[in-house]
C-alpha cells in the first residue's frame, strides 16, 4: 500500500510539474467585443481576426518562445458589461487585449486595463476621447482611425457633393454615434454647408417612421447617421416604404454585409466612410488568401483585429519582454509591420495610417468611390 501511495504521489507531482511547465510555456491574451447582441457581427469580425493571428503566430513558434492562448470577452457593446469583462480578463492574468469595438465600451474598459497593467489595442473604437483622455502612463492604443478624421472626410464630401441639396444629421446618442455625427456636422459647417436639422434616434428600436416622416416633410436629399448598421438598415427600408429616394450616409459601422441583408436591395446608393480596403493591401495578401481558402470574407474589422495582435507581438519582440511598461515603451517608439501596412503609434496611441475614404453600396456590397 505504501508503495502504491508513493507511486501516486510521484505521479501527482509529475502531473503538477507538467501543468506548471505548460502554463509557463504559454501567454494569455484576449479578444473583446460584442460577441452577442445587436452588434455581434463586429464581434465575429474581431474573433475571426484574433483567432487567425494567434494560429499563425503559434504555428511560427509563438512570441519569445511562448505559445499564445486566446481568451474571449463579450461586452455586448454595453459600457457596464465592458468594465466587468475587463475585470474578468484582468483576473485571468491576460497581458494584452485586442478590443473593444464600441467606443462606449473601450473607454471604461481602458481604465481597468491601465490599473491592471494590461496593454489594450482597439481594432475599431474611433471616438477621439478613447486616446485623448488616456493617462500619460496608460496602456491603450488603436489601429483604426478617429471620428474627427472620419467626420472631416464625410463633412467635406457632403459640403462638396450636396452643396445645393437638403442634408439632415441624426445620431443614436451613443459615444460613437454622437461623436461621429458632431464631427461630421462641424466639418460640413466649416466648409460652408448647413444642415436642415439635427436630431437623435434611439438605438435598438424597430420603428423609425416618425423621424422618416420628418425627413420626408423636410424634403431631405441625404440623411447622415451617426450610428450602427442595424438602425441604418431599418431607416433605409422605412424611407423606401414611404416612397423616398433619400440617400443615407454613415461611418465605419456600416461596413458589414449584414447592412445589405437588413436593407435588401434598398441599400443601393448608401454611402459610408472607412479606411482604404485592407483586403486589397499588398501587406495582407497572404492572410487574405488564407481566409478565402476557408470561404471567409475578411471584411470590416477582421484584418484590424489581426493587425492589433501583430502590433502587440512586434512590441513584445522589440522589448524582449511581456512586461507592460516595457511593451508600452516599444509601442511608443517602434514601427510595426502588419496586414494594414507599416505604421507607428503617435503620442496619443493613434496609428499613422491613411484614415478614411468614401464608399458606395451597390446591391450586394460596398465599393470605394
Amino acid at each position: 500500500m505504501r508503495l502504491i501511495l508513493a507511486s501516486l504521489a510521484v505521479l501527482r507531482a509529475g502531473l503538477g510539474l507538467a501543468s506548471t511547465a505548460s502554463a509557463q510555456s504559454e501567454v494569455v491574451i484576449a479578444v473583446a467585443g460584442p460577441m452577442t447582441g445587436e452588434y455581434a457581427t463586429f464581434g465575429a469580425q474581431f474573433k475571426a481576426g484574433a483567432e487567425a493571428a494567434v494560429a499563425d503566430i503559434n504555428a511560427a513558434g509563438g512570441v519569445l518562445g511562448k505559445k499564445l492562448k486566446l481568451e474571449q470577452g463579450d461586452d455586448a457593446c454595453d459600457p457596464k458589461q465592458a468594465r466587468s469583462v475587463a475585470e474578468q480578463l484582468a483576473a485571468k492574468k491576460v497581458v494584452f487585449v485586442a478590443g473593444h469595438y464600441c467606443s462606449g465600451s473601450s473607454i471604461p474598459a481602458s481604465d481597468v486595463y491601465s490599473e491592471a497593467g494590461i496593454i489594450q489595442i482597439s481594432p475599431g473604437s474611433t471616438n477621439p476621447k478613447y486616446t485623448d483622455q488616456r493617462p500619460k502612463d496608460g496602456f491603450s492604443y488603436r489601429v483604426c482611425g478617429r471620428d474627427d478624421q472620419q467626420g472631416s472626410v464625410a463633412g467635406k464630401y457632403l459640403a462638396e457633393k450636396y452643396k445645393d441639396k437638403n442634408v439632415a444629421i441624426l445620431n443614436d446618442k451613443t459615444a460613437y454615434g454622437k461623436g461621429l455625427a458632431d464631427e461630421t456636422k462641424q466639418a460640413m459647417n466649416a466648409a460652408g454647408k448647413m444642415e436642415v436639422f439635427y436630431d437623435t434616434i434611439t438605438a435598438g428600436e424597430k420603428d423609425y417612421s416618425a423621424v422618416v416622416t420628418k425627413l420626408k416633410e423636410a424634403k431631405i436629399d441625404l440623411v447622415y447617421l451617426g450610428g450602427y448598421h442595424t438602425e441604418a438598415g431599418l431607416i433605409i427600408r422605412q424611407m423606401r416604404a414611404q416612397g423616398m429616394k433619400t440617400i443615407l450616409m454613415g461611418g465605419d459601422a456600416l461596413v458589414s454585409t449584414e447592412l445589405g441583408q437588413i436593407a435588401g436591395p434598398d441599400v443601393e446608393g448608401t454611402l459610408l466612410t472607412f479606411s482604404p480596403d485592407p483586403r486589397k493591401n499588398p501587406a495582407a495578401a497572404a492572410v487574405v488568401k488564407e481566409y478565402q481558402a476557408k470561404n471567409i470574407d475578411p471584411e470590416g474589422y477582421v484584418l484590424y483585429a489581426y493587425a492589433a495582435v501583430q502590433a502587440w507581438k512586434g512590441a513584445v519582440e522589440q522589448a524582449k519582454s511581456f512586461d507592460a511598461a516595457q511593451v508600452k515603451a516599444a509601442l511608443d517608439s517602434g514601427e510595426f509591420d502588419t496586414v494594414l501596412g507599416k505604421f507607428k503609434f503617435d503620442a496619443k496611441g493613434d496609428p499613422t495610417l491613411v484614415p478614411y475614404v468614401v464608399y458606395k453600396w451597390n446591391k450586394t456590397t460596398y465599393e470605394q468611390e
